[in-house]
């Protein structure tokens, strides 16, 4: 039966791929990626005569001319996403033309930049009595931002944020970030092509931010953090504390 899947190929290493992953990459007709954005090490699940398109040059009507094709042949398509396609993955219109002609999909989650990143920094970005949310966001460029969705308005909220696809303007975004109401203080780490061969890491703080991202040349495939947790210690999960009971311990007295 024909079928598309949209599949999340984790942040750039090979394997960060899922087990689902590489299994549905191996069973498909065509596979279909983006060479900008996804390692070619994962092509290596391929069947030797699956038929490889490489995308970074074909716009949206191309993509879908192939699914088109895909229902007339009766092919599985595995179209496979950087990161995880819930995040920023141009799903949602291709779900759509799926239906519209009848072609069957499913969405296989992957692993985000995200959590590649916050690894790459080796940090927890809740940390207890700190911060227990973390926004994702971006700064408003071609594509503008819903209205209260800015950065400025988020940053009013002190928490961590992980904010992607703005490394390009970071001048404009360290300001948008003090404006809102980060001290100049406050703990930053941009992570470049995480778990990439050629990842880098900078950690600062907010006022210096602009300066090492120019500095390093970052202008895309980089995620910006900022938050107090960055920074913090000292504090202890409940999960683990002795004196915390749940359905699975019970507290123990005295402590």
């Amino acid at each position: 039966m024909s079928k598309v899947w949209f599949i999340g190929a984790g942040p750039g290493a090979p394997d960060l791929l899922t087990i689902r992953a590489a299994r549905l990459i191996g069973e498909a007709d065509v596979i279909v990626w983006a060479r900008s954005l996804v390692d070619e090490g994962v092509l290596e699940h391929a069947r030797p005569d699956a038929e490889i398109i490489e995308s970074t040059t074909i716009p949206l009507e191309g993509v879908l001319d192939l699914y088109e094709r895909a229902v007339e042949e009766d092919l599985t398509i595995a179209r496979v996403h950087s990161g995880d396609p819930s995040l920023w993955g141009a799903v949602l219109e291709q779900v759509e033309s799926c239906e519209e002609i009848g072609l069957d999909w499913e969405i296989v989650p992957g692993v985000s930049s995200l959590g590649a990143a916050a690894a790459a920094i080796g940090r927890e970005l809740t940390v207890p009595e700190i911060s227990q949310s973390v926004i994702m966001t971006r700064r408003a460029s071609r594509t503008p931002m819903p209205e209260g969705e800015d950065i400025k308005s988020f940053a009013a909220h002190g928490t961590t944020m992980a904010i992607f696809l703005s490394a390009a303007r970071p001048r404009l975004l360290q300001e948008e970030l003090l404006e809102g109401g980060y001290p100049p203080e406050t703990p930053c780490a941009v992570i470049y092509k995480a778990s990439w061969p050629d990842e880098q890491v900078i950690e600062c703080s907010l006022d210096e931010l602009a300066d090492r991202i120019r500095e390093a040349g970052f202008t895309r495939q980089a995620l910006v953090f900022v938050g107090p947790g960055l920074r913090a210690g000292g504090t202890r999960s409940h999960l683990y504390s002795p004196g915390f009971s749940h359905s699975f311990r019970r507290a123990q007295e005295g402590v």
